[in-house]
């Protein structure tokens, strides 16, 4: 049996792969000490299609990062994303008293249960209600009431839904792995974990987090999440693409993509050429890489439009100053930020992995690429609720205990 030790590990169940990350807590920090990775198999654009299929997955990836790390996997975080997770944002409203008093986390929990007072379909479940901003009688902006003085307490809450039956199955297939769930956490709110500053954060930004069959996206502003979706498109869509228009198999379009591929056509050579591998018995032939990349900028642009719709009918387009953050596997096909700042006309940077150190980044230098965005960023959300838990054992206030909780989930 390995040591056993405090562990912080993220569970990242994608389309393309299952990635699971093993973090020690030090008293200097967290430090990733293993790392597993394998094809994912069962799952479909976040959703399970084969539960047995997933099970071998996670079980893989698993054993890989406890092997590495020489410790057992007990308890994980798992990330939720797909199609089947809705979100909007309410708001809820409470007394405090007759006569103007204290707010105590009674009150904070109170008008929190009013803002989650919605009606939802028989089959959805909520897995997130996130804070934004607290009102105390006409004092808007309040990030923490706990404490102030008035008679009446408001609250802007984004809450975050998911099929009951979809989430059922991702933890039915975590548990027949032999391990516990610690919580699922929305992927586009670890991702903001991994990737975000508390500037960009603070002055609006839009994470675009595109993995391999779908992309998450979410729009931060004054330090909170404003907005979220999921689209079931992704890099497997590029990918597709190059095999349909080419000729080719699926491995040999992911190789082009990845060797190859440019979003920006404009930024393609023509006199660079490249030999592809036919199909079946047909035979290899040499195609320029303009050619690829006129099939990839349509993929591309459909994303990148998405996006900006997002932005619009949300009512942020011009209240994210920090620009778009694009991270996940997707990000990393050569052009795609050039393409992203002409669409949108905004700054536009690859977001990687920034909450470990130069120096844990170095002994495990996949962390520093988008596609491990979403590992990093669950097990850094786990850091912060064990903190949070700490806090509350230490604390013999039952007000700021709860209150903590619900900030936590930002």
């Amino acid at each position: 049996m390995g040591r056993r030790e405090k562990n912080i590990v993220g569970l990242d169940i994608g389309s393309a792969k299952v990635c699971t990350l093993i973090a020690a807590v030090r008293d200097t920090g967290l430090e990733p000490v293993g790392i597993g990775v394998a094809e994912s198999r069962g799952l479909k654009k976040g959703v399970v299609v084969n539960l047995e299929e997933t099970v071998q997955s996670i079980k893989k990836s698993v054993a890989e990062a406890e092997a590495m790390a020489k410790a057992d996997v007990e308890s994980v975080f798992v990330g939720l994303a797909g199609p089947h997770i809705k979100s909007f944002n309410s708001r809820g409203v409470t007394p405090i008293a007759m006569k103007a008093r204290e707010i105590t986390g009674d009150d904070v929990r109170r008008v929190i249960e009013t803002a989650r007072a919605v009606a939802l379909a028989p089959d959805r479940e909520i897995i997130h209600i996130l804070p934004q901003e607290f009102t105390v009688d006409d004092q808007c902006g309040i990030g923490d009431p706990l404490g102030m003085i008035g008679t009446r307490l408001e609250v802007n809450v984004h809450i975050v839904t998911s099929s009951t039956t979809a989430a059922q199955n991702i933890v039915t297939a975590v548990n027949r792995s032999g391990l516990f769930v610690g919580d699922t956490v929305l992927e586009p709110i670890a991702v903001g974990e991994a990737v975000l500053t508390e500037d960009e954060k603070e002055l609006g930004a839009v994470l675009v987090d595109i993995g391999g069959g779908k992309t998450n996206v979410a729009i931060y502003k004054s330090g909170a999440v404003r907005h979220t979706i999921v689209v079931p498109i992704g890099g497997d869509h590029f990918t597709n693409d190059i095999a349909v228009g080419l000729r080719t198999s699926i491995p040999e379009a992911e190789r082009l993509k990845r060797e190859q591929g440019w979003a920006l056509a404009s930024l393609a050579e023509n006199e660079v050429v490249f030999e592809v591998i036919g199909m079946g018995t047909r035979q290899p032939r040499t195609i320029a890489q303009q050619v690829l990349s006129d099939i990839l900028q349509p993929r591309a642009e459909e994303i990148i439009h998405f996006v900006r719709n997002e932005i619009r009918n949300a009512g942020y387009e011009r209240q994210v100053g920090a620009g778009v953050i694009l991270t996940g596997g997707g990000s990393m096909l050569r052009g795609l930020a050039e393409l992203a700042e002409d669409i949108l006309d905004l700054p536009v940077r690859i977001g990687t992995p920034v909450g470990f150190s130069e120096s844990h980044l170095a002994r495990m230098p996949k962390l520093a690429q988008p596609e491990f965005a979403t590992v990093s960023g669950l097990v850094l959300y786990g850091d912060r609720r064990r903190k949070m838990h700490d806090f509350h054992q230490s604390s013999n206030s039952g007000f700021r205990k709860f209150f903590s909780k619900m900030r936590a989930m930002i």
